[in-house]
């Protein structure tokens, strides 16, 4: 296996210990937002150090594109400012299943704007002496959703609320 990249269940199934073992994980979540779809991107990112120092990040990226594309420059950009602020055992989020298939290598496309931001992502991981990417429901990942949204001056999604069925008698 290459430095820094860890094949991970697309699914996180089980809640991970970010403190396994003498290595201090930083944990941190991306999304991207794309408006409309293709349109103006923005993205994420909420950061946490083994201290549990918070950093965010609500940004627009320049240009236009699709949603993947925007997914992909809010992982690229969670792992650079990750590295760049000490992390080298990172666990990073994201609900899209799409961009953490692509930097882990278990799916792959054509389009040549994706391909340019999965090698960055690939690229950025392997700095790393190791990187969990992780796929996480919406729900889950709420700040950094917010966050991109808030980079294209939308406002955050809400939470659905929870619904009970009745029972017909």
């Amino acid at each position: 296996m290459r430095r820094g990249i860890v094949s991970s269940s697309p699914v996180c199934s089980k809640r991970f210990e970010p403190n396994i073992g003498a290595q201090a994980y930083w944990q941190g979540w991306f999304d991207g937002a794309a408006l409309p779809n293709p349109g103006k991107l923005g993205i994420g990112i909420v950061l946490v150090s083994p201290a549990g120092i918070r950093s965010e990040t609500s940004a627009p990226v320049g240009g236009s594109g699709c949603n993947n594309e925007a997914e992909l420059h809010a992982l690229c950009t969670a792992l650079e400012l990750a590295f760049d602020a000490g992390a080298r055992h990172l666990l990073l989020q994201g609900d899209s299943d799409v961009a953490i298939r692509y930097a882990l290598g278990t799916d792959s496309t054509r389009i040549a704007r994706l391909v340019v931001l999965i090698d960055r992502a690939r690229e950025s991981m392997r700095r790393f002496e190791e990187v969990r990417l992780v796929w996480v429901p919406r729900h889950r990942n709420l700040e950094a959703d917010g966050l991109s949204r808030q980079a294209l001056d939308l406002p955050a999604t809400r939470p659905k609320a929870a619904t009970r069925r009745r029972r017909s008698r």
